[in-house]
């Protein structure tokens, strides 16, 4: 056997720059401009592998050693040190990392697909409230089952869609801690939710008003203020709320209102954006709304950017109205069906919803706008006459310094 320990630490002290062995592979390199490592050869297989140990500095001849003695006994039993060495250092790094960490890249990661880079805080709260106040200090290896079972058991059934949700960006995150190498049990979401067993929550149903009802509604949204003249837009259009409140002069050319694919739910992604087609009453309420224009919306807050997503429902709620705003497609949507003889695909394609497969959706070239239109002109037909005489829209009052109308 070679000689071991033929270096010592004064012999290190009057060495000139050069490389100097210690025995069984182990070096020590001296540098000219000072600068001392230690480093380890050795044979495995028919391989020769060379490998750092650190500085002189940082590690003594004592720790070069004793990692040589342990690099060679790997050696021995077929093990790569490097490869070996490498893989203990990820895992350090994933006892390292904590849930918290990786769920804040995770987010990062996907802004660029949520609406306006995620800004709201909607996609990363349900995990801000719900589970990193209480694992998001824990080595994201640490996460199982178990813990996240115990986190989500006080609002499994009270707050089933948050729970849901949650659950839903959780696992999100467990599949980035993977792409990054870090172990992970990517089943423990799952695993979790069999443990929680099904939820007893009922899901409840937005209001919706029968729409029946609608025209006499709509007559009585006669003051001309920025919360009426939105609310009688979004019954006309039957669209949701965010493309209403958003909505610009400048996405407007004639008959036809082109709301930006990110405005609309459902098509993020897409390429193409929803073009809607205003009947002759849509177009005489956005004339109607044009002296409130300000920075381009018809519908800005009175004090910054556009009007909230509650302003609309607590319009209804003070009135003593059960339905609520979005509730306003359900009507129209039931209206086509019981009333007219619309073809379903229609119906869904002027409420904005995907119709067909992928591959359909992939195929199509039209998006049926002249026949969406025809049927939009009648729903307003409807909504106005059915509900007694025409209400004027000329005498647009403005809207009072609160917000509210």
């Amino acid at each position: 056997m070679r000689a071991l320990h033929k270096l010592s630490s004064l012999k290190i002290k009057n060495l000139p720059p050069g490389k100097y062995s210690d025995g069984g592979g182990l070096w020590l390199h001296l540098r000219k401009d000072g600068g001392a490592q230690w480093f380890l050869r050795l044979t495995i297989g028919a391989r020769r592998r060379e490998m750092g140990l650190g500085s002189v500095n940082d590690v003594s001849l004592k720790e070069a050693r004793e990692a040589a003695q342990r690099y060679r006994r790997w050696a021995r039993a077929g093990r790569d040190p490097i490869v070996e060495r490498d893989r203990l250092k990820r895992e350090a790094g994933a006892r390292r990392s904590t849930l918290a960490e990786v769920a804040a890249e995770a987010f990062d990661a996907r802004k660029a697909e949520l609406k306006d880079g995620g800004k709201a805080g909607r996609w990363f709260s349900p995990l801000e409230l719900h589970v990193l106040p209480k694992l998001g200090r824990l080595p994201v290896s640490d996460i199982d089952q178990r813990s996240i079972r115990d986190v989500m058991q006080p609002i499994w059934h009270e707050k089933a869609d948050t729970a849901r949700k949650a659950m839903n960006r959780l696992n999100i995150v467990m599949r980035h801690a993977a792409a990054l190498g870090l172990e992970v049990d990517l089943q423990a979401v799952d695993k979790a939710k069999a443990l929680l067993g099904k939820s007893r929550h009922e899901p409840t149903h937005i209001p919706a008003m029968p729409w029946q009802e609608v025209p006499a509604f709509y007559a009585s949204l006669s003051e001309g203020t920025i919360t009426h003249l939105a609310l009688r837009l979004l019954i006309l259009t039957a669209l949701r709320s965010a493309p209403v409140r958003f909505c610009r002069l400048d996405q407007i050319s004639g008959s036809i209102w082109t709301v930006p694919a990110e405005i609309m739910k459902g098509r993020r992604g897409q390429v193409r954006d929803f073009r809607v087609p205003l009947s002759r009453e849509a177009l005489a309420v956005i004339d109607a709304s044009k002296p409130f224009e300000r920075d381009g919306y018809i519908f800005h807050n009175a004090r910054k950017g556009v009007i909230s997503d509650a302003t609309m429902a607590r319009h209804m709620e003070r009135r003593g109205l059960e339905s609520r705003p979005h509730g306003f497609r359900t009507s129209f949507r039931t209206w086509c069906a019981e009333a007219t003889e619309t073809p379903p695909d229609i119906a869904e394609m002027a409420l904005g919803h995907a119709v067909g497969s992928q591959v359909e959706r992939a195929y199509r070239r039209t998006d049926l706008l002249e026949k969406r239109s025809a049927l939009m002109e009648r729903w307003a037909s409807f909504v106005v006459e059915g509900g007694g005489d025409v209400i004027s829209l000329g005498g647009a009052r403005r809207l009072e310094s609160d917000g509210r109308g």
